[in-house]
């Protein structure tokens, strides 16, 4: 009971420290998960084995990690495929930016419809849902939105309509593909589901949520936009001059495309995305030369540490025993009912994540989805899309509720813009409403 009690409390404080934002957020995990560690398996359960399992160093020795049969391994305490895959797309993903490539892909996109703001809108929501299908949707918008702000100087209109759709467009594409946003990376490598799993599931209701939702936003938002007096587009840079050095951008194009021939292709090869992740950092690494310190200084290590403490803190709920008695209690609001279990799952995660990280969320919930679809009969994929949908979507109601969303309203204010709770809630959370109404109907009939 008193390891159960402590778990809680640990959890719950750095929940709370996590919303105030007051500490940076690597630090809260971190700090948390080492309370949990040392006070919840040490002190209380007496057991250094336990801690050792949460630690998981061991899973590095184990055949699973690098080439998986078919068969998901249990994941138990940190998640180290989750971490690895995460900082070998962070090194590639530095080593495009360094080349030019997201920059010359957006002047060149603007310059093939001749620098008109409408066409420009709607070609940008298109290109960052497809970039966050692969690439982090952090990073995503962090060029796309730079970009975004110097064409609106150069155009002479307000970047907000444009930051605001993709923002939005970042997190639902990001929602298609196991790689895409944190939370499916979490809930693939620790369920075994592939690239294909997602693309072919939650991949669809993000299809058919991009198709809904680029209308609503053009309607809304991209109509009214048109160029400011005096615009001369042919002073405007030519995209070839973001390219810093042409071998290096055709190499990172060349790495890009590989990795993604690797994720699509990992069940059929049973390279994990562990494997995946530090053949391509190492591959990126070693094309860079000379310049790979400099890349790996660029990496941001605060994330990979706030997904260390992340699983060590969640651990201790699991051991404890704390997240089945938390699905215990779905299991019996929903009276045993599957339309009813996948309405709360997708709503829940969704309410949450528009105020909390959904990272920590997902994980939380990951546990919890397989003690319900071992009780219910439910299919545990079902429930797995229902949480994928609930915490990608849900997090982009709010300015804070996901990653992208405070980086694109953060480069927005730095360009002489704020957005405002009001402004960003009243274009986001109808667009939240409708994907999150879709991805229900959905999963309702497709899977039940």
């Amino acid at each position: 009971m008193a390891a159960s009690i402590i778990a809680v409390v640990i959890f719950v404080m750095m929940f709370v420290l996590l919303v105030l934002e007051k500490i940076e957020r690597h630090i809260v995990t971190m700090a948390c998960g080492i309370l949990t560690v040392i006070f919840v398996f040490i002190v209380c359960m007496k057991d250094l084995s336990i801690a050792w399992e949460v630690i998981s160093l061991g899973s590095f020795a184990q055949l699973h990690f690098w080439y998986s049969s078919g068969e998901a391994a249990a994941s138990v305490g940190i998640n180290w495929e989750t971490i690895c895959f995460i900082l070998g797309m962070m090194i590639m993903v530095e080593g495009m930016a360094a080349s030019g490539f997201f920059r010359w892909l957006c002047m060149l996109l603007a310059k093939s419809v001749n620098y008109r703001p409408a066409p420009i809108f709607i070609i940008f929501m298109i290109l960052s849902a497809v970039l966050s299908m692969f690439i982090d949707s952090i990073t995503v918008i962090m060029f796309l939105a730079a970009v975004t702000a110097e064409l609106s100087r150069l155009l002479k209109i307000s970047p907000v309509s444009m930051i605001l759709a993709e923002v939005f467009c970042a997190n639902l594409g990001g929602s298609a593909t196991m790689c895409g946003d944190p939370p499916n990376i979490i809930i693939g490598t620790s369920l075994g589901y592939s690239f294909v799993d997602f693309v072919t599931n939650t991949g669809i209701m993000a299809l058919i949520s991009i198709i809904v939702i680029i209308p609503y936003f053009y309607f809304i938002l991209g109509r009214k936009l048109k160029a400011g007096q005096g615009v001369d587009t042919a002073s405007f840079p030519a995209p070839a001059s973001a390219i810093k050095n042409k071998k290096d951008f055709i190499i990172s194009c060349v790495i890009f495309l590989l990795a993604v021939v690797l994720l699509v292709t990992h069940a059929a090869t049973g390279l994990t995305v562990s494997t995946i992740g530090i053949a391509i950092a190492l591959l990126t690494l070693l094309c860079a030369g000379k310049n790979a310190p400099e890349l790996l200084k660029k990496v941001d290590y605060k994330t990979v540490f706030f997904f260390i403490g992340l699983f060590m803190a969640v651990a201790g709920l699991e051991y404890t025993g704390i997240l089945e008695i938390l699905a215990g209690a779905i299991e019996a609001v929903s009276g045993g009912n599957n339309v009813l279990m996948i309405i709360i799952i997708v709503l829940g995660s969704a309410i949450a994540s528009a105020f909390v990280d959904n990272i920590p969320f997902a994980a939380t919930m990951i546990p919890v989805i397989r003690t319900l679809a071992a009780a219910q009969g439910i299919a545990l994929p079902t429930l797995a899309w229902a949480l994928s949908m609930g915490t990608d979507i849900g997090g982009s109601a709010t300015p804070i509720g996901a990653s992208a969303n405070v980086v694109g309203t953060a480069i927005a204010a730095k360009n002489g813009y704020p957005i405002g709770w009001g402004e960003y809630c009243k274009v986001q959370a109808p667009a939240t409403v409708i994907v999150i109404a879709i991805s229900i109907v959905f999963m309702i009939f497709y899977y039940l």
